[in-house]
C-alpha cells in the first residue's frame, strides 16, 4: 500500500469545505481571530512547519508587519534560504480558504480567464497565451496570439510606466482593444466572474504509420481533482489502441502545478505498469517534522497503467511544482526529454493550515526522485529547445514544440530550433488581490 500523508498535498487531499487538510486553526468569531491573533498563529505554524525554521531567528515582533498576509511573506523572503537573484521561497503565503478549496476541488477560480506574456518589453508587446474555454475573456472574442492595444483607453505603454497591466486586471471590468494576428483591431468591454478550467484541454492518439505504435498527446493545464477521471480515460485509450500507445507528449507549458495527489496518480498512469511498488518519489520535511511526516510514495499499478517507452514533457519557464515532480520522477526510471525551455525550478511544497476563513501555506517539504534528486531550483534543464509560438494552437501539429517532440521521438535527436522568445508573466508568491477567488497562494500569477 502506498504511504501517504495528508499533510503533504500542496491543496490537501480534503481541498474541500475550507479543511485544509486536517490541519486547522482559530475560526472564525474566536477572540484568537483578532489581527494580532492571527499573525501569532502564522508565526507559531512557520516555526512549526516550515522547511527552513533552521534559519528563522530567534523570535519575531509581530508588531513589525500589519497583517498575517503580509508576515508570511515578509518573513519568509526575508529570512528564507537566499540564492544569488534573491529569496529562494516565493511560495509561502496566506489566502482564502474557499478560493482555495474552489479552485483544487473543483477547479474554479474568479477572473477573466486569460494569461498573458510580455514578446518585448522594450516595445511593450504582450500577448495572450491562452484563453480558458467558456470564460469571461473567451466569450468576450479574446483569443491565444492577440496583444494589447490599450485597457481602459490607456496605451499599455502609459500602463507599463505605472502600476503595470497586472494591475488593471485586478479590475472588476476592463475595456479591451485588441490586435489579432492578421493586424485587425477589436474591442471587447469584459467583466470578471467564476472560470471553470479544463484540466485536459486537449489529447489525441497519433497514428504513426502501419506496424508503428501511435504515439499519444496530453496537454494538461493544471493538477486539481477533476482531472483525475479525464486522466484516466485518456490512459484507456491509449491502452485500448492497436497497437497500444508506448510513447506520450505530456505537455505542461502552462502547467504551474497543484495537488500532489493528482500527480502521484499521473505517475500511476505513466510508470506503474513496469514499476509497481517502486519508489516515485520521497517527501522530505524540517528536522523537527521529519520523524512523523516524512514519507515515500510509491508507483502503484492500476487498471489503465500504460507500458511506457519514451517520455517528452513540454516545457516552459511557467512550468512548475506537480509538474516538475512528475518529470523528475519519471526521469529515474524512464527516457524522459523536455522540449520547449527550462521549467521554473520548485522542488518544494506546501502544506495547508486553515484558520479564521483564511488558509496559510508555508512551504514545508521538498521532494526528490528515486535517485535522491532534487534541489532544482534553477529549474529542470531543456533537451530540445523550440519556440512556443503564439501564433499556433498548442498542439497542432505546425506548433513547433510538437515539431521538436514528433522529430526526436522519430530521430532520436533534436531539431535546429531558435531561442524562445519572450518571458511568461510569471510573479512568484502573492498576487495581493484579496477581492478575487483565485488561490491567493498560486505560484504562478500568469491566469487572471
Amino acid at each position: 500500500m502506498r504511504k501517504l500523508s495528508s499533510l503533504l498535498l500542496i491543496a490537501c487531499l480534503a481541498a474541500c469545505g475550507g479543511s485544509g487538510g486536517g490541519l486547522t486553526g482559530p475560526q472564525t468569531g474566536s477572540a484568537e481571530c483578532a489581527n494580532d491573533g492571527q499573525k501569532q498563529f502564522v508565526i507559531d505554524n512557520l516555526y512549526a512547519w516550515y522547511l527552513w525554521n533552521d534559519l528563522l531567528p530567534a523570535s519575531i515582533n509581530i508588531a513589525d508587519y500589519a497583517t498575517p498576509e503580509v508576515l508570511v511573506r515578509e518573513v519568509t523572503r526575508s529570512f528564507g534560504p537566499q540564492g544569488a537573484n534573491g529569496p529562494v521561497d516565493l511560495f509561502s503565503s496566506v489566502g482564502s480558504a474557499q478560493a482555495d478549496a474552489e479552485f483544487f476541488g473543483e477547479g474554479r477560480f474568479e477572473g477573466f480567464g486569460f494569461s498573458y506574456r510580455t514578446v518585448d518589453a522594450a516595445t511593450n508587446d504582450i500577448r495572450l497565451v491562452r484563453v480558458f474555454s467558456g470564460s469571461p475573456a473567451d466569450n468576450g472574442g479574446l483569443g491565444r496570439g492577440q496583444q494589447f492595444v490599450s485597457l481602459d483607453g490607456r496605451s499599455i505603454a502609459d500602463i507599463q510606466a505605472n502600476e503595470g497591466v497586472s494591475a488593471v486586471f485586478n479590475n472588476a471590468t476592463v475595456l479591451f482593444e485588441m490586435l489579432r494576428p492578421d493586424g485587425t483591431i477589436f474591442s471587447s468591454s469584459i467583466t470578471q466572474d467564476v472560470v471553470t478550467i479544463d484540466p485536459v484541454p486537449q489529447s489525441r492518439i497519433i497514428d504513426m504509420g502501419p506496424g508503428v505504435p501511435p504515439v499519444g498527446y496530453i496537454e494538461l493545464s493544471t493538477f486539481v481533482s477533476t482531472a483525475e477521471a479525464e486522466l484516466d480515460a485518456v490512459f484507456a485509450g491509449f491502452r485500448n489502441a492497436s497497437p497500444p500507445v508506448n510513447d506520450v507528449i505530456l505537455d505542461l507549458r502552462y502547467n504551474g502545478g497543484g495537488l500532489v495527489s493528482t500527480a502521484n496518480l499521473l505517475g500511476d498512469y505513466l510508470g506503474a505498469f513496469a514499476n509497481d511498488s517502486r519508489i516515485f518519489s520521497e517527501t522530505q520535511f524540517n528536522a523537527d517534522r521529519a520523524a512523523e511526516n516524512n514519507s515515500t510514495e510509491v508507483f502503484q499499478l492500476l487498471a489503465n497503467s500504460m507500458n511506457l517507452s519514451r517520455l517528452v514533457i513540454i516545457a516552459t519557464a511557467g512550468t512548475a511544482s506537480a509538474s516538475e515532480l512528475v518529470t523528475n520522477s519519471m526521469e529515474a526510471y524512464f527516457d524522459v526529454t523536455i522540449v520547449g525551455a527550462n521549467t521554473f525550478g520548485k522542488p518544494v511544497g506546501q502544506i495547508g493550515i486553515t484558520f479564521c476563513d483564511k488558509i496559510l501555506r508555508p512551504t514545508s517539504f521538498k521532494t526528490v526522485n528515486a535517485a535522491g534528486v532534487g534541489e532544482y531550483f534553477d529549474g529542470l534543464p531543456v533537451d530540445c529547445p523550440a519556440v512556443d509560438d503564439l501564433n499556433e494552437a498548442v498542439g497542432a501539429n505546425s506548433d513547433p514544440n510538437m515539431i521538436a517532440a514528433m522529430t526526436y521521438l522519430n530521430t532520436g535527436a533534436c531539431p535546429v530550433a531558435a531561442a524562445p522568445g519572450g518571458q511568461f508573466k510569471v510573479e512568484a508568491g502573492l498576487r495581493a488581490r484579496p477581492e478575487l477567488s483565485g488561490p491567493a497562494h498560486r505560484e504562478f500569477a500568469d491566469a487572471y
